[in-house]
């Protein structure tokens, strides 16, 4: 029942208590789960921004909407995708498995090969999507992790992803942001803290055959 207590405690939290910070563990924690996130092939096509500058954070608000969220928050983190999957990129992941599971050559190269053939067919639009798809799957992690530790959260989609990009210079870092989520601890006076949640029954989502 903890896990469940703990994800009906969390809720999109529209307003952040501006001089409470998490904590240098509480961080770490959140950078460590977003990495050991299940991706697709175990490829990672994803790096996380984390940033903790209010100045930066303020310039970040006229390009989510104007949500203040961005700025009072501790720390903002966004999700950002690999802009270049190629060859080079799935021959890395391939060195990565040889290193530390010491996986003989010989039993790798198949299903190397056959990923990187693959992902020679897709277009630069199937790969951004591929890897979209990967961000939000991180971002449900992070979120489910924010309940457990009880940081508070607000998963965005409302922004403006290629200001966001231009004011974090991500361009030169090769990757592209695709979420973000403010955290930090929630505003005694935030009323929405103590809203119930609006969900369907289990009968009405489940489908058991």
């Amino acid at each position: 029942m903890q896990i469940l207590d703990s994800l009906a405690w969390r809720y999109a939290t529209k307003k952040f208590d501006a001089n409470r910070f998490l904590t240098t563990e509480q961080v770490d924690t959140l950078k460590e789960a977003f990495n050991l996130t299940a991706t697709s092939y175990g490829l990672q096509p994803l790096r996380l921004v984390v940033i903790n500058n209010k100045e930066l954070q303020e310039q970040l608000v006229p390009h989510s909407w104007n949500q203040r969220q961005v700025a009072d928050a501790s720390h903002v983190l966004v999700l950002c995708i690999e802009n270049t999957i190629d060859t080079a990129y799935i021959e890395s992941y391939f060195d990565r498995v040889k290193t530390i599971r010491n996986t003989p050559d010989e039993i790798i190269a198949p299903f190397k090969e056959f990923m990187i053939n693959s992902f020679k067919d897709k277009t630069q639009e199937d790969l951004d999507t591929w890897a979209a798809k990967q961000a939000y799957i991180a971002m449900g992690n992070l979120l489910t992790v924010c309940g457990v530790e009880r940081i508070d959260a607000c998963p965005m989609e409302g922004f403006v992803p290629e200001k966001y990009d231009e004011v974090l210079g991500l361009e030169a870092h090769g990757i592209s942001s695709v979420l973000v989520l403010p955290v930090g601890y929630r505003a005694e006076d935030d009323m929405f803290a103590d809203f119930k949640k609006v969900r369907k029954t289990i009968a009405e989502s489940i489908l058991e055959l």
